[in-house]
């Protein structure tokens, strides 16, 4: 077991980039991430292969699932189910965290 104190607003940042992304933890098939993403920025269409939540630590992003999207604000949470095909469009400067499961 190990234990790690980290300052999330610190481990991301998108000085000159468009997006960043880290991997805090990974195991078999689930993760849990941080990613950074500048206003206006898309990750475009893909499908998660584990279900998955979004939790936004700073900033707003949408997600789009075929007909819907869902904007998340600071301190929302949206979870789906994997196999589900969606993009990420940033509102805002974001960071959030990725947990697949």
């Amino acid at each position: 077991m190990f234990f790690n104190v980290l300052k999330a607003k610190d481990i991301v940042n998108l000085d000159d980039t468009k997006f960043q992304k880290e991997t805090l933890l990974e195991n078999n098939y689930s993760s849990f991430n941080i990613i950074a993403l500048k206003k206006e920025e898309i990750i475009d269409t893909h499908t998660s292969a584990e279900d998955a939540a979004v939790y936004v630590l700073d900033g707003e992003i949408e997600l789009h699932f075929d007909a819907e999207k869902f904007s998340v604000e600071k301190g929302e949470i949206l979870m789906f189910k994997k196999d589900t095909q969606h993009k990420v469009f940033a509102k805002k400067d974001s960071k959030f965290f990725l947990i697949k499961i």
